[in-house]
């Protein structure tokens, strides 16, 4: 069962013992039948790096990207583009607007990545603002886009930990009145 079914663990294989063929078995004697780790994964990945790992060891080429959500006074909905160096936990570039759209976007990252850059990666979710065209047009820059996983925002953790505390040290406190003001929020 456990390595016909790789993403099961030890208690839901002594679950369905029990409930399909009325074995009443605990998860630990499960565990003492349980198969070695690399019998269980299967055919060697691509990578065997882990995706700590690879951050630690790229973050000085890496930058991670992101949009927040601001309300105004006059409650509009303003989107802020966030893009962050990994390996310096610097902002790169940041810029607001009432509607995103694919070519906005594209621009900010032209703005954000310098033609003589050393960046190789480019962090980013499956949000569709970030289309297929835009992610060649990144990787036209020299730059390998990264897709992070469906619903791990784990994955892009410096970029939401940015995010978490700009909301936190900012826009908890304050109500932006327009895009002008928000962004010179965001600029102190």
């Amino acid at each position: 069962m456990a390595l016909e079914n790789p993403t099961w663990g030890q208690a839901r294989v002594a679950a369905e013992l029990m409930l399909k063929l009325g074995i009443w078995v605990s998860p630990r004697t499960v565990r003492a039948y349980w198969p070695p780790e690399p019998e269980r994964r299967g055919p060697k990945t691509v990578s065997s790096q882990r995706w700590k790992n690879f951050v630690h060891n790229h973050a000085r080429a890496i930058l991670a990207c992101d949009f927040l959500v601001a309300v105004t006074a006059g409650f509009r909905i303003l989107y802020v583009f966030v893009v962050l160096e990994v390996g310096t936990r610097r902002i790169a570039h940041f810029n607001v607007t009432a509607h995103p759209t694919a070519e906005w976007t594209l621009q900010q990252f032209r703005e954000a990545i310098p033609s003589d850059h050393a960046y190789c990666f480019l962090i980013h979710d499956r949000d569709t603002i970030y289309s297929a065209e835009l992610d060649q047009a990144v990787e036209a820059m020299g730059v390998k886009v990264l897709k992070t996983p469906v619903q791990a925002p784990q994955a892009n953790a410096f970029c939401e930990r940015l995010i978490g505390t700009m909301r936190r040290e900012c826009l908890d406190f304050l109500i932006p009145l327009n895009e002008r003001h928000l962004r010179g929020l965001l600029r102190k």
